[in-house]
C-alpha cells in the first residue's frame, strides 16, 4: 500500500488516478475546490480517501492543506500536482482577471503546493512528485498563450527544483499529456472573440475546437496507467510525454528549435570577449 496526495481530484486525470489508487487499496488525500464533487469517493472509500477543500489561489490555505495531509497520513510516498485549467483566446481578447486566475492556479498554486511539501519529504527521507504539465509546456499553439505561460513556467520551475532537492532523495516527473478525452476542452474559459481576429490562427484553432471535427486520440485511462507504471520506476526520466500526437508535436518543435540554435552558433559567439581580450 502506498500513500498519495493529489490535487484536482474531482475530474479528469486526477479523478481517474484517484479511483484507480483507491481500488487497489492505496491511501489518498485529495485536494479539491469543491468537496461535494468527491462525495462518492468519501462514501465508497471512507477509510482510504480523505478530501481537503482548498483553492490553489489561496497560498496560505495550500500550505495548511499540505500540513494537514501529512498529519493525516504521516508519510506520503507520491505527490501529484494536477489541478489546473485552460483559457482559450487571442491574448488581446483576454482580461487581467483571466491572466491572474490562470497564473495563480496553474503556476503559483502548483509552486506553493510543491514548496510546502519539500520540508515534509526531506524529513521522511525522500519522495516523488509528479507535476501534471502538458505537451503545451514544450510547444505552443495560437490562442493558448495564457495557458502556455503557466505550463512553460511550471516546467522551468520543476526542472530547477529537481536539481535542488535531488540530494534529499526527492525526484520529479513532469507528465506532459497531449489532448485526451476529458472535459478539458469543454471547460475552457473563452473570452469574447474580437472581430478583428476572424480568420487568424487563433480563430482557426477555435473553429477546430468547436466544430467537432477534431479527433482526440488520447485515452485518459491509458494515460493514467502509464503514469502509474512510470511512477514506480527507480530512476524515471524527468519528462513523460503521453500520446502519439503530443510526441510528434514535441519532437518536431524541439528539432526545429535545435536546428535554429545551431544556425546561430557563430553569431552567438561574437557576443563574448575574444581570447586575446580575456588575456589582457
Amino acid at each position: 500500500m502506498q500513500t498519495w496526495m493529489i490535487s484536482g481530484v474531482s475530474s479528469g486525470l486526477g479523478r481517474i488516478l484517484t479511483e484507480k489508487l483507491l481500488a487497489r487499496g492505496d491511501q489518498v488525500v485529495g485536494l479539491t475546490r469543491d468537496q461535494q464533487k468527491t462525495s462518492e469517493l468519501n462514501e465508497h472509500y471512507s477509510k482510504q480517501f480523505h478530501a481537503i477543500e482548498v483553492d490553489l489561489r489561496d497560498t496560505t490555505a495550500v500550505t495548511q492543506a499540505v500540513d494537514e495531509a501529512f498529519k493525516k497520513l504521516g508519510r506520503i510516498d507520491r505527490i501529484v500536482s494536477n489541478a489546473g485549467y485552460g483559457v482559450f483566446g487571442a491574448v488581446e481578447e483576454t482580461t487581467d482577471q483571466d491572466l491572474r486566475d490562470i497564473i495563480e492556479t496553474n503556476l503559483i498554486g502548483s509552486i506553493v503546493l510543491i514548496r510546502s511539501c519539500l520540508p515534509h519529504l526531506r524529513r521522511q527521507g525522500g519522495g516523488r512528485i509528479l507535476q501534471i504539465s502538458s505537451e503545451g509546456g514544450q510547444i505552443a499553439y495560437p490562442g493558448f498563450s495564457l495557458y502556455h505561460a503557466s505550463k512553460w513556467g511550471i516546467e522551468g520551475f520543476v526542472e530547477s527544483v529537481a536539481q535542488e532537492v535531488k540530494p534529499f532523495g526527492i525526484d520529479f516527473i513532469l507528465v506532459e499529456p497531449g489532448p485526451a478525452r476529458t472535459h478539458f476542452v469543454s471547460s475552457l474559459v473563452q473570452p469574447n472573440p474580437l472581430p478583428e481576429y476572424e480568420g487568424t490562427p487563433s480563430a482557426l484553432v477555435r473553429d477546430a475546437l468547436t466544430s467537432g471535427s477534431w479527433v482526440i486520440k488520447g485515452d485518459p485511462e491509458r494515460m493514467v496507467d502509464i503514469m502509474l507504471k512510470i511512477s514506480e520506476e527507480k530512476s524515471p526520466r524527468l519528462r513523460l510525454v503521453l500520446g502519439a500526437d503530443a510526441h510528434a508535436g514535441v519532437s518536431n518543435t524541439l528539432t526545429e528549435r535545435l536546428e535554429s540554435l545551431k544556425e546561430q552558433a557563430a553569431l552567438s559567439a561574437t557576443a563574448d570577449f575574444t581570447e586575446e581580450e580575456l588575456a589582457q
